[in-house]
């Protein structure tokens, strides 16, 4: 990848960061560590990968993406205000009764979210769907469905995996962020979805594995992923959650828990403290 632009996105992708903060803070709730742990390919997604416009963000051949560990939206969300669908001053207001921006993605009333979702498992289904639907009409779109590693604990997600097997729907993307950590403790110890890799090649799918906050390695899995024909794509990408946080890090009690005040303001200054050298 070109040093500008991956230079771009990492002071993009702190920028989102620091979206995700703002936006939990003031809603004093919601979800931070996993949000922060896929920022760097959702900044990828958006600002280089994706065939998107966001001045029409319901346009029939864009690339569409689907957020199916949907309690992460503060990251969806601070991409979107970064990439232009709306004014990233809407992240102060999450949560908040009258906001568009609720806890989790709603795709009749927040420009750029291509489906609803919270339930976990079945945001993947509908990105098959979607998929299976660009086949039929022809479209040359593609479909990123991002899930967590606890979420594939979830049945619903191996029969939408054998479902986009058997219909060879190689123009979607399953992206499991792989941090390690789900709401009480280490996936390993909750309820293992171990060998991950393993499962996915056993259901058909072709299967990358990538660092999750190297965008050279980004760009080489999504590169990779466009070269594969007749078969779906699964990107299982190694994540820390709360990256970028320095105590937020691998720490599960980040997975649903807003900082206060004197948290807040030690994660801005670290993230700014990161943006201003990235820019310096």
């Amino acid at each position: 990848m070109d040093n500008a632009v991956k230079k771009e996105l990492q002071v993009n992708a702190c920028k989102v960061r620091m979206g995700i903060i703002e936006g939990v803070y003031n809603a004093k709730s919601g979800h931070p560590g996993g949000s922060l742990s896929v920022a760097d390919t959702l900044t990828y997604l958006y600002f280089n990968k994706m065939n998107i416009d966001p001045s029409e963000p319901k346009a029939a051949d864009r690339d569409r993406l689907v957020l199916s560990k949907g309690h992460t939206a503060p990251a969806l969300y601070s991409v979107l205000a970064n990439r232009g669908y709306f004014a990233a001053d809407e992240l102060k207001n999450l949560r908040h009764v009258g906001s568009f921006l609720q806890g989790h993605p709603d795709m009749k009333h927040i420009p750029g979210v291509d489906m609803s979702t919270g339930s976990l498992g079945q945001g993947i289904s509908a990105a098959c769907g979607m998929a299976l639907s660009g086949k039929i009409a022809g479209k040359d779109y593609k479909v990123y469905a991002v899930l967590g590693d606890g979420e594939i604990e979830e049945g619903q997600v191996w029969e939408a995996a054998m479902f986009a097997a058997h219909y060879k729907l190689d123009n979607l993307r399953a992206i499991v962020d792989n941090n390690g950590l789900q709401i009480d403790g280490r996936i390993t110890e909750v309820m293992s979805p171990m060998p991950i890799t393993d499962k996915f090649e056993a259901f058909g799918w072709h299967v990358i594995t990538v660092d999750a906050h190297d965008f050279d390695a980004i760009d080489a899995a999504f590169t990779e992923a466009d070269s594969v024909k007749g078969k779906p794509v699964a990107i299982i990408q190694h994540s820390v959650k709360g990256k970028g946080v320095s105590f937020m890090e691998d720490q599960v009690g980040w997975h649903g828990t807003a900082p206060n005040k004197e948290q807040y303001d030690q994660a801005m200054a670290e993230l700014n403290a990161q943006l201003a050298g990235l820019e310096g």
